[in-house]
């Protein structure tokens, strides 16, 4: 796992330790000390820590314009011991909406495993962006089933079109763009 890096060919336009408004302003990455793990497997130190031992994220891009964010995921999501989505919603989410953030992409071809518990916070989330959506993009299929069985998937833009995308060939606004037409036909 240690060689898995997030995405940083955005970091011209967008670094999240550099953005004021950013949860991890500030926030500085070593390139070669690799401190942080997933059970025993240690991760690539550009991945940021929100809370969880077993979830980690990098915001790759935030528009406060257009009122979107993209973040990508590694790890175990698991609400149902570490209750991730609350550390999620409490430490990170709620600190992009008090920014007007209510458009979040989320990127999970990293997300191993999900475990649930229940909806509340999630719901929460969805609850606080009247006007937004979150999407999923590139999860695996059995991570999406566990959203699914949860009935979390009511709350969420998965699937089809959004399980299938080239992201890294996208500028951000580009994908922005793909993914909100996506998830504007679904909603019509």
């Amino acid at each position: 796992m240690h060689f898995i890096e997030p995405f940083s060919h955005w970091r011209v336009e967008y670094i999240a330790s550099e953005d004021p408004l950013s949860p991890f302003y500030g926030k500085v990455n070593s390139e070669i000390e690799f401190t942080d793990k997933i059970y025993n497997y240690y991760i690539h130190p550009q991945w940021d820590s929100f809370g969880s031992p077993t979830l980690f994220l990098k915001i790759l891009f935030v528009d406060y314009d257009s009122r979107f964010a993209i973040i990508e995921l590694i790890g175990e999501w698991n609400d149902a011991i570490e209750n991730d989505i609350m550390t999620l919603k409490r430490d990170l989410i709620e600190d992009l909406i008090h920014n007007n953030i209510c458009q979040f992409i989320l990127i999970g071809e990293n997300v191993l495993n999900f475990h649930y518990s229940d909806d509340s916070y999630y719901e929460e989330w969805f609850d606080d962006i009247e006007d937004g959506w979150i999407a999923l993009i590139n999860f695996h299929d059995h991570v999406l089933q566990e959203f699914k069985k949860a009935k979390i998937d009511q709350y969420l833009a998965m699937e089809g079109d959004l399980n299938d995308l080239d992201w890294r060939t996208y500028l951000p606004i580009n994908l922005y763009e793909k993914v909100l037409s996506i998830v504007q036909k679904r909603i019509n």
